[in-house]
């Protein structure tokens, strides 16, 4: 008779908590893994993207440079006043920053597949 209101007990009681009571060792392991693996794979997404925001930033910043109109489409700058070691300084130093921001791309995206699987 006792053990009867006992397996009734545990029937009513079966909500979360008592659930997670008598879980055991695999699926402690188990949402402990997915909630590690949940993190890390919206992070490192994150990553991923904001390295390619920056990569499209800087180049259009370099594209931009081409643009030597200082007020408006129709007038040009005035050839005295274009600093050519200024302008040509700027150009390669967004040049190399592409470059690495490509290159952390690159290996962020490759790592990305390995770690989590398929395409970003």
């Amino acid at each position: 008779m006792e053990t009867e209101n006992i397996e009734k007990t545990e029937e009513k009681n079966e909500g979360a908590f008592y659930s997670s009571l008598k879980r055991n060792n695999k699926q402690i392991r188990d949402d402990r893994a997915l909630a590690i693996v949940d993190i890390a794979q919206l992070k490192y997404k994150r990553k991923v993207e904001d390295l390619e925001l920056s990569i499209k930033d800087m180049k259009r910043e370099q594209d931009n440079m081409l643009d030597l109109s200082p007020t408006n489409s129709q007038s040009l700058i005035i050839a005295s006043d274009f600093n050519a070691d200024a302008y040509i300084t700027k150009d390669l130093e967004l040049g190399v920053k592409i470059r690495n921001e490509e290159i952390k791309f690159e290996i962020a995206t490759k790592r990305y597949e390995y770690l989590f699987g398929g395409n970003k």
